[in-house]
């Protein structure tokens, strides 16, 4: 068991916000977060327009793979983090359960991507100061 904070996040198809969500959580907490994404119905490859999102700020996140949401992930996370996958996330006592209000990319091209690329910046940075500040010199 990692003393680490870890962070799942689940959208419907886990090719979009989810992925985009866990590519910033990795890159701005400098392996201080163990992070994962998974949909309830996982899509069949992550969203283009989310991949040319990410390119624009340097994260490349287009060998990744949508991942089926599984109990054990839920279970091994001590953060949940849904957007807009409704009640098909499981419940466990003790887990810290959130849910981000954001736009769904699929079927948007990029110029609609990046404002929801921007908002999940910003929630991700708010997340890290909260579970995993930088360690005090």
């Amino acid at each position: 068991m990692s003393d680490k904070p870890s962070v799942l996040f689940v959208c419907v198809h886990n090719a979009g916000r989810s992925q985009m969500a866990a590519a910033w959580l990795t890159h701005l907490a400098g392996g201080r977060v163990e992070v994962r994404s998974a949909g309830s119905d996982p899509g069949a490859g992550v969203n283009p327009a989310a991949v040319e999102a990410m390119a624009e700020v340097g994260i490349d996140i287009s060998a990744e793979v949508p991942k089926i949401l599984t109990v054990d992930a839920v279970k091994e996370s001590d953060v949940c983090i849904t957007m807009g996958c409704g009640d098909t996330c499981p419940v466990f006592p003790g887990k810290r359960y959130l849910d981000w209000q954001l736009e769904d990319p699929a079927g948007q091209g990029v110029e609609a991507v990046r404002p929801i690329r921007d908002e999940i910046k910003a929630l991700v940075e708010g997340l890290i100061k909260e579970i995993a500040p930088e360690p005090q010199a």
